[in-house]
C-alpha cells in the first residue's frame, strides 16, 4: 500500500514538540479577553420542584407510596427507578433542584413501620399502629393516624422519631446535592388545616445539615397558625445564622384564609408589623400545581379570557363549602391588588410575593410532562382501573354536598419552579427566590425574562447584551420601580418555547393599581400575539387555533411562535398611584394527561368532562415588578 507525504504530515506536526520561538510573545499591555469572569448577573433559568413528598409523608407512605427520598432525588437527577406499583420511570430531562418538603407531622412514620423502628415500638401506640400495619390493616392504620392529627394529639411526642428522620432525611439531601450540578434544598411542610382550610407552607433552608441538624421540624401538633411559624423560622436563623424561607400554597381551598383581612388566632385586622412578618419570611407563593391553578378566578376577572385554568374553588380538604365572597382572600391576582391597597393604609404590602409552581405529587415523582403524569398519590399511578384514577375525589370528600367535590381527572399535571441565577447552588438559588426573581409554569419549560425601567426603547429588545443592559438600566422580575421621573414604565419581555414543547400563543402584561378613589383595579393587556393576527372590533385577538388531534393525542407547531418579545409603555400610568405588573405567556393548545390515558389504556373520557378538558393552553407567570409613588 502506498503512503502519501500528506497523510505523515500531520503525525509529525502533532508528534513535534513547540519550541520556545512558536509560542505568541506576551503583550506589553494585560487585556481582559473573556467579559464573564466579572459579570454577576444571573445569566440562566433553572427548573425545579419546591414541593415533593415522598413515602416519609405519612398521607403518602400509608397509601401506597413505597419510594423515599433516595428514589426522587435519583429521578430527579436523571436516573430510572421503579415506581410504588411496579412501572419504570425516568424524567424526559432531569431537573436542575429539588426540594422533598415530606410532612412534618409524624415524618418517617410509614418508614419507621415498615423497618420495625426500635423508637416506634418503644410507645404504645407506635406498636399499636405498627402491628395493625403489618397485620394487613393498612386503612385501619392510616385512620389511627388522621384521628390524632385531626385531635392535634401527637401520640409519639418524645420518642425521638422526629429527630432521627429529619437528620436522617438532612444527611440524604447534602449526599445528593452537587453544586453546580444539582441542588438537594433541605425542607419540610407545615401541614396547618384549621377545620380542613389549607394554610400549609413548604419551608425551604439555605443551608446544610450543620445547621438545619440542630432544629426539628415545627408541625400542626405545636401551632396552626402562620404567625407561630414565622417566630420558629425567626428563631431558626438566630440560633444558627442560617436563613429559611416558606412557599404558601393552594389558598384556593383555604376558604378566604390564605389572604385573609384578619389574623388567624386573636381575629385581629392585620397590622403593619404582620405585613413586614409575612414578607420577611414569604416572599413567594405557590401559585399552581397539581391542586388547581391559583393565579386567577374567572368570576373576579370577568374579562380576562384565560382566567379560567383548573379553577378548584368549591370546597377544601374538610367539610366545608366555599362561597363567592371567599375567592378575592384565595387567589393571587385579587390578592395582589389587595396588598397595594394595604400598603397605603399600613406602609407595607402584606402581599408582595413572587410566583413559583410545583408539583405537590405524593409519589415521589416529580414529573410534569402530560404523557408521564404518575398521579397525586401512588393509588392513582397510570392504570385502566378508571376508580382510582379517574374518580378518586381529591377535594370536598368531606363535604356532605357531593356536588362539591372535585376528582382526580380534574386535576392539573403541574407545576415547575423557574429560577434566575448565576449558579446552580442552594446559597444562589435561595438568594434567587428571597428576591423573588423566578416565576411558575404549568408544568412546561419554557424561559422567559422581563425587564422594567424608565429608558428603555425598543430597539434594546435586540441588543446582543439585552440581559446586562436591563439589569444596568431596570429591574427584573421581582423588583421595584419608584420616583417616576415624568415617564411611564418600559417592560422589555423575551419568551423563548419549551425546547420539547408547544409554540406561544401570546405574551400578557397583568397590570393592578389603585386608583384616585383608593379601589383596587386591573387590566390585562396583549403586547405580543403570534401569528400577525389583528384584534377585532372589541379588543380582543381571535384565538391561535387548535391543532390537537386527539385520536391519536398529537399536536403541531403549524401555529404559534417558538420565540416572541415585546416592547410596551403603560399607556394609562399615573405615577401618583401604586401598581405592579406581571407577564403571563400561553402557549398553543395541547393534549392533557386524561387525552394521553383515554388513548394509553383504551378508556371512555371522565363522566362530567368535556373536550375542552381534553385539550389546555400551559402557561407561566412571572413574579410582579411593583412600581411605589
Amino acid at each position: 500500500m502506498k503512503t502519501t507525504l500528506y497523510a505523515i504530515l500531520p503525525a509529525l506536526l502533532l508528534s513535534a514538540p513547540l519550541s520556545a520561538q512558536d509560542a505568541p510573545p506576551p503583550g506589553d499591555t494585560k487585556v481582559e479577553y473573556s467579559p464573564y469572569p466579572e459579570q454577576d448577573f444571573p445569566n440562566n433559568v433553572y427548573f425545579g420542584d419546591t414541593h415533593l413528598h415522598t413515602s416519609w409523608s405519612t398521607d403518602a407512605g400509608m397509601v401506597g407510596n413505597a419510594r423515599g427520598p433516595e428514589d426522587a432525588y435519583k429521578l430527579a437527577r436523571g436516573g430510572v427507578i421503579t415506581s410504588s406499583f411496579g412501572l419504570q420511570v425516568k424524567m424526559r430531562r432531569p431537573l436542575d433542584f429539588l426540594v422533598i418538603s415530606d410532612h412534618a407531622e409524624n415524618l418517617g412514620l410509614a418508614p419507621a413501620i415498615a423497618e420495625s423502628n426500635e423508637l416506634l415500638l418503644s410507645y404504645e401506640w407506635g406498636k399499636a399502629i405498627h402491628d395493625v400495619v403489618k397485620g394487613s390493616d393498612p386503612t385501619g392504620a392510616f385512620d389511627m393516624w388522621i384521628t390524632q392529627v385531626n385531635a392535634k394529639d401527637d401520640k409519639l411526642v418524645g420518642s425521638g422519631m422526629a429527630r432521627s428522620f429529619w437528620q436522617r432525611a438532612n444527611s440524604i439531601a447534602d449526599r445528593y446535592n452537587e453544586p453546580g450540578l444539582f441542588t438537594a434544598f433541605i425542607g419540610f411542610e407545615w401541614t396547618s388545616m384549621p377545620n380542613g382550610n389549607n394554610l400549609h407552607r413548604n419551608l425551604v433552608f439555605r443551608d446544610d445539615s450543620s445547621k438545619t441538624g440542630t432544629v426539628i421540624p415545627i408541625s400542626s401538633y405545636d401551632t396552626t397558625d402562620p404567625e407561630d411559624l414565622w417566630t420558629y423560622m425567626e428563631q431558626y436563623e438566630e440560633q444558627t445564622g442560617g436563613r429559611v424561607l416558606a412557599i404558601p400554597h393552594n389558598g384556593n381551598i383555604s376558604n378566604g384564609l390564605m389572604f385573609d383581612d384578619i389574623t388567624l388566632t386573636t381575629k385581629q385586622a392585620i397590622d403593619e408589623r404582620y405585613a413586614q412578618r409575612r414578607m420577611r419570611f414569604e416572599p413567594i407563593y405557590e401559585v399552581t400545581q397539581i391542586k388547581g391553578d391559583g393565579e386567577a378566578h374567572p368570576a373576579l376577572s370577568p374579562t380576562d379570557e384565560f382566567a379560567d385554568f383548573y379553577t378548584w374553588d368549591s370546597g377544601t380538604l374538610g367539610p366545608e363549602t366555599t362561597t363567592p365572597e371567599m375567592w378575592p382572600r384565595e387567589y393571587a391576582r385579587a390578592a395582589l391588588k389587595r396588598g397595594l391597597v394595604y400598603e397605603g393604609e399600613l406602609g407595607t404590602n402584606p402581599f408582595k410575593f413572587g410566583m413559583v409552581g410545583s408539583t405537590d405529587s405524593h409519589t415521589s415523582i416529580a414529573i410534569t410532562d402530560e404523557n408521564g403524569f404518575f398521579g397525586k398519590l401512588s393509588l392513582m399511578e397510570p392504570s385502566a382501573n378508571p376508580h382510582y384514577r379517574f374518580y378518586e375525589t381529591i377535594i370536598a370528600r368531606e363535604n356532605p354536598d357531593a356536588s362539591k367535590r372535585i376528582y382526580h381527572w380534574q386535576a392539573a399535571q403541574a407545576g415547575l419552579a423557574a429560577v434566575w441565577s448565576r449558579e446552580n447552588t442552594r446559597e444562589a438559588l435561595w438568594d434567587a427566590m428571597e428576591r423573588k426573581e423566578v416565576y411558575a409554569t404549568s408544568g412546561t419549560r419554557l424561559r422567559v425574562r422581563v425587564f422594567a425601567g424608565w429608558d428603555y426603547e425598543s430597539g434594546d429588545l435586540v441588543r446582543s447584551d439585552f440581559a446586562e443592559y436591563g439589569y444596568d438600566h431596570g429591574v427584573p422580575m421581582g423588583g421595584d420601580l419608584t420616583a417616576a421621573p415624568g415617564k411611564s414604565p418600559r417592560l422589555l419581555i423575551r419568551a423563548v418555547r419549551d425546547p420539547d414543547g408547544a409554540n406561544l400563543d401570546r405574551i400578557q402584561v397583568v397590570k393592578g393599581w389603585v386608583d384616585a378613589d383608593g379601589a383596587a383595579q386591573e387590566h390585562v393587556f396583549d403586547v405580543a400575539v403570534s401569528d400577525d393576527r389583528k384584534p377585532g372590533a372589541d379588543g380582543k385577538y381571535p384565538p391561535v387555533g387548535n391543532t390537537v388531534n386527539l385520536s391519536d393525542v398529537t399536536y403541531d407547531n403549524s401555529i404559534g411562535d417558538p420565540v416572541m418579545s415585546a416592547y410596551w409603555e403603560d399607556p394609562d400610568f399615573d405615577s401618583s398611584q401604586r401598581a405592579f405588573y406581571y407577564v403571563r405567556v400561553i402557549e398553543i393548545p395541547t393534549p392533557t394527561w386524561v387525552a394521553f390515558d383515554m388513548k394509553a389504556f383504551g378508556v371512555d373520557a371522565p363522566k362530567g368532562s368535556s373536550e375542552a378538558d381534553l385539550v389546555h393552553q400551559e402557561r407561566a407567570y412571572t413574579s410582579p415588578i411593583w412600581y411605589t409613588p
